[in-house]
């Protein structure tokens, strides 16, 4: 799955970072504790397990500017124009993943799942804002197929699939 080819500038991809987090952050605080409880998502998981989900994942997103930091120093062979994270697997294996991490947060409260969200996204920040321009512009891969540059694909993972998210859990 291929984003669109426009890299993000920096400042654009961190505003959208930390608005995307404050986002999350004040709608999840805004919604009575028993309705984090419903049924919301299409494979059975109420708003809890779906913000356990955005927890959890969140982490990658500072992992994979240190994959594309570290491709870059390595030459890539001509005929890899993809910069793929170690731990990348097929896309049934990162449901099965996604499962497990949601899962093991099972005894969460709401406010430690904000909190893992908060100290995760303040990661992804610090890594973005640590990365050079050539690192931001590095094609890379997601661990669900998105190729683009990695301004691009933290931009898709980390902001907009976060608010898809942010909506099933408020939508409901």
């Amino acid at each position: 799955m291929a984003s669109n080819t426009t890299v993000p500038p920096r400042a654009e991809l961190l505003a959208s970072l930390r608005s995307s987090g404050a986002e999350v952050t004040r709608s999840v605080r805004s919604i009575p504790a028993a309705d984090f409880e419903r049924g919301r998502y299409e494979n059975g998981w109420n708003a809890r397990q779906i913000l356990a989900h955005i927890a959890s994942i969140e982490w990658t997103y500072a992992r994979l500017v240190d994959v594309a930091r570290q491709a870059r120093s390595v030459p890539l062979p001509a005929d890899e124009g993809n910069i793929e994270p170690a731990h990348r697997a097929p896309r049934s294996d990162n449901l099965s993943y996604n499962e497990r991490q949601v899962a093991k947060r099972a005894d969460a409260s709401i406010a430690e799942l904000i909190e893992e969200f908060e100290r995760n996204r303040a990661a992804t920040i610090r890594a973005i804002e640590e990365a050079d321009d050539e690192t931001l512009a590095a094609i890379v891969r997601s661990a669900f197929g998105y190729e683009g540059s990695l301004a691009q694909v933290i931009h898709l993972v980390a902001v907009d699939h976060t608010l898809v998210h942010l909506r099933d859990i408020v939508e409901g």
